[in-house]
């Protein structure tokens, strides 16, 4: 019984490690990754003890989702017209412009 937990442990090591040095090492460029894995570890978890394997595919998918959504944000803002800079405001009667 304890050989078939130590293997088990050796065996979802490798992949949490992974995820580890994933997120560790590519700080921004991660974007969508920590919580497509909490959702994604979570479903693994309900439907069936898959939580890893949940987890790690939340991962890709949450990053590839945000991914998505920063090129929708850089289309958006390459086709608005720049926005036009209000003229100065003609000084009142009797007052000089400095």
């Amino acid at each position: 019984m304890s050989r078939t937990i130590n293997l088990k442990l050796h065996l979802l090591a490798a992949p949490i490690l992974g995820l580890g040095l994933l997120v560790g090492s590519q700080g921004a460029v991660a974007k969508g990754c920590i919580k497509g894995a909490v959702v994604g570890g979570v479903a693994g978890h309900v439907a069936g003890h898959h939580a890893i394997a949940g987890a790690a595919a939340g991962c890709v998918i949450g990053h590839q989702m945000a991914k998505k959504k920063q090129q929708q944000q850089r289309q958006q803002q390459q086709h608005q017209p720049p926005q036009a800079t209000p003229a100065p405001a003609a000084p009142a009667p009797g007052q000089t412009q400095v």
